[in-house]
């Protein structure tokens, strides 16, 4: 009787009017303890408000039914599809969509939708997927941000491939403190080349210049990184490298001589295709055979050789790194040494003293910035100290 007294009132009511009427019957039919006739009916009737010309109608179902189980899935589905100001609240909360409809629902939708779906809570690894694969950038967002999205790999590497060159998702993805350390790497491969093609534009350095300087500081950011990493993530950042075409010599030296060796080794493993547990043990068996003969494996240059040989045998005299920190910069003794080993040795190739110079010039200037810091912190420490002996 309700029910058919609501089909008969609505049409003649303002568009205010009813929308509140068919928010009560959506609330009845959910919490009311309604007849299986009457609970029929008033579907029925909910139904048929969906063809009602007025947004606000329909958006007031969508506010009801959007965090309901219970919700008639039909009505929820044909409010899915509905304009962006219908839509939003059950592409954002509804439990009953499942994932082939989010799919396809960010695959046709504008930027409004895809933002909202990128918001749910408990968001399956498919529709992190599309949503990187083709959301908008404001969608990506969304999604780098909402900590229950299942992004797996392959959908941050896709981010960074479509949105990396834009400064607010570089920064809310790098803040991520789980972020694989193979999508920290390719963020900063995508910041350090947008940076060389700025200053290539404006005439301010050279191509060859500015791509120099940028492949420097990538590979800092590398061992940087790296230092970081660990296990499998550590594994797949040494993959990613080599598929980019990123894992070189002066790259695996530069490792070496910061003492990042979890890196190093992983890297030698990665190029030879033994085991790491065989490259472990052949670099610390204190023979100049094994080494030699993991480099040929590993398809590194000869000319090289010396200088990796000699960069162990500080490090075993002087120890490595044994901190984070420390991993990630190069160590300026150690730098030196092979230096001055592979200037007197006649062997040694031009390319290679010259990175080993633009080493030993950034380790010097590394040691003084450190040095500098640490006489900041310890005036800001002798006034507090002399404050409190006053006192």
């Amino acid at each position: 009787m309700i029910v058919r007294q609501f089909i008969s009132w609505v049409r003649n009511a303002s568009a205010g009017e009813r929308a509140e009427a068919t928010r009560s019957l959506a609330r009845a039919w959910l919490i009311s303890d309604l007849s299986h006739d009457d609970r029929t009916a008033a579907e029925g009737a909910l139904l048929m408000m969906l063809d009602d010309p007025s947004p606000l109608v329909r958006r007031t179902m969508a506010e009801v039914f959007a965090r309901s189980t219970d919700a008639p899935a039909a009505i929820v589905q044909a409010l899915a599809v509905d304009q962006p100001s219908v839509s939003l609240p059950i592409l954002e909360h509804s439990p009953l969509l499942i994932d082939a409809d989010l799919v396809d629902i960010v695959a046709t939708g504008d930027e409004e939708t895809q933002c909202a779906i990128a918001r749910r809570i408990s968001l399956p690894a498919s529709v992190c997927a599309a949503i990187a694969e083709v959301g908008t950038a404001s969608a990506a967002l969304e999604l780098i941000e909402n900590p229950y999205a299942e992004l797996a790999p392959f959908s941050w590497d896709r981010i960074v491939e479509r949105h990396g060159h834009l400064a607010a998702i570089r920064e809310a993805m790098l803040v991520l403190e789980g972020l694989p350390a193979a999508t920290r790497y390719a963020l900063v491969t995508k910041l350090s080349d947008t940076l060389a093609q700025f200053v290539v534009a404006r005439n301010w350095l050279s191509a060859d210049r500015a791509g120099r300087i940028a492949s420097e500081a990538r590979d800092r950011s590398t061992v940087h990184i790296a230092s970081r990493a660990g296990g499998a993530d550590m594994e797949s950042l040494v993959r990613h490298l080599r598929a980019t075409g990123h894992l070189t010599a002066g790259l695996i030296l530069r490792t070496l001589l910061s003492g990042n060796l979890d890196l190093f080794h992983c890297a030698l493993a990665e190029l030879s295709g033994l085991p790491l547990a065989r490259v472990s043990a052949l670099l610390h068996d204190r023979g100049r055979a094994s080494l030699q003969a993991l480099l040929i494996k590993a398809g590194l240059p000869e000319s090289t050789f010396a200088a990796f040989q000699v960069a162990i045998d500080v490090g075993q005299e002087i120890g490595f790194a044994d901190s984070e920190g420390a991993a990630a910069r190069l160590r300026r003794r150690m730098v030196e040494r092979v230096l001055t080993r592979c200037e007197t040795d006649g062997r040694s190739a031009e390319p290679l003293l010259i990175l080993l110079r633009r080493f030993a010039t950034e380790s010097a200037r590394e040691e003084a910035r450190l040095f500098c810091e640490e006489l900041v912190a310890e005036s800001a420490i002798d006034p507090l100290m002399g404050d409190q002996i006053a006192a």
